[in-house]
């Protein structure tokens, strides 16, 4: 029997519209997406991420004051211009390696904040029938291949609904979004259920849904007649466990690092561990580091 090859993954929705409260007063005029790790904003991490796997169409569904998204994916004549001027040519070069071609990058408005699975149902249209990816760019996701190339490879194994995932620590699963383990695969396995945040010691794994999906179109009718859930939101999660009724999901562990940069602490450890890793930054700032490190240990009083 010939095996039937899943329609391929072309285009991924980046929900962009949040207003990124706990990065206040930081975000009052800057969306959090374009806070930068190291030397570029948290989105084009999550662009390059969806390049890298084959994506061909980036939707991002974005809010008010979130027009600057939509200018750093778009050329800067006077910039370039003045690039070439002054010879950075590098630098230029760089700048034209991460835009997007032509009609490459769609913008969509989500109007009011009603969750997250009514951010993916504003991109409808654009989606249509299509199976589609998508990226919460809060979390940044290191690894090699990228945490959606990872998941576009199971995909193309199995077909149906993939979620990427992390392990936490067993006594920490009531603070994520938790799935449940059917039968395994080698690199991926079968979900049987999900559940948001269980109370502690009831979670059925320690395996948390860590922002990255590919999903059947038909998510997108659920989406529109879903109810509100948790918080009076219209939740991914809801669809995703109604359409798991006719559909096969699988979850996929990510090999590399995943970064929560929806948080201070998160924000500020993606800085830490990218700028080690950088070429250029990486020697000195270990050196900043263990010079801070070896100054505070210095004042801490060994008690006799």
């Amino acid at each position: 029997m010939e095996k039937i090859v899943p329609k391929p993954i072309r285009k991924a929705v980046f929900p962009v519209a949040g207003l990124g409260t706990r990065f206040l007063p930081a975000t009052k005029a800057v969306p959090k997406e374009m806070l930068t790790v190291v030397d570029r904003p948290v989105i084009q991490y999550a662009a390059d991420e969806a390049r890298a796997a084959g994506i061909e169409t980036l939707i991002f569904v974005t809010g008010r004051n979130k027009g600057v998204i939509e200018d750093h994916f778009d050329m800067a004549f006077e910039l370039e211009s003045t690039l070439k001027q002054r010879n950075k040519g590098a630098t230029l070069e760089q700048l034209e390696k991460e835009l997007p071609d032509a009609g490459q990058a769609v913008f969509t408005r989500q109007q009011a904040p009603l969750g997250l699975g009514h951010a993916v149902w504003c991109a409808r249209d654009i989606v249509g029938d299509d199976p589609f990816a998508v990226l919460l760019p809060d979390m940044l996701m290191t690894g090699e291949p990228g945490a959606l190339k990872q998941m576009v490879d199971v995909y193309n194994e199995t077909g149906g609904n993939i979620v990427s995932l992390s392990e936490c620590d067993p006594d920490e699963a009531h603070k994520y979004g938790i799935v449940s383990k059917g039968e395994e695969f080698g690199t991926h396995f079968e979900i049987n259920g999900m559940v948001e945040k269980p109370k502690p010691g009831t979670a059925p794994s320690n395996y948390y849904i860590n922002g990255r999906y590919i999903l059947d179109g038909s998510i997108m009718k659920l989406l529109g007649t879903q109810a509100a859930g948790a918080g009076g939101e219209i939740q991914l999660t809801d669809s995703m466990l109604t359409l798991m009724e006719t559909q096969k999901f699988y979850g996929t562990p990510f090999k590399g690092e995943a970064f929560d940069c929806g948080s201070k602490l998160g924000f500020l450890e993606a800085n830490i561990a990218l700028g080690l890793r950088n070429k250029e930054l990486g020697d000195d700032l270990r050196g900043k580091l263990a010079q801070r490190l070896g100054d505070r240990r210095a004042k801490v009083r060994v008690p006799d």
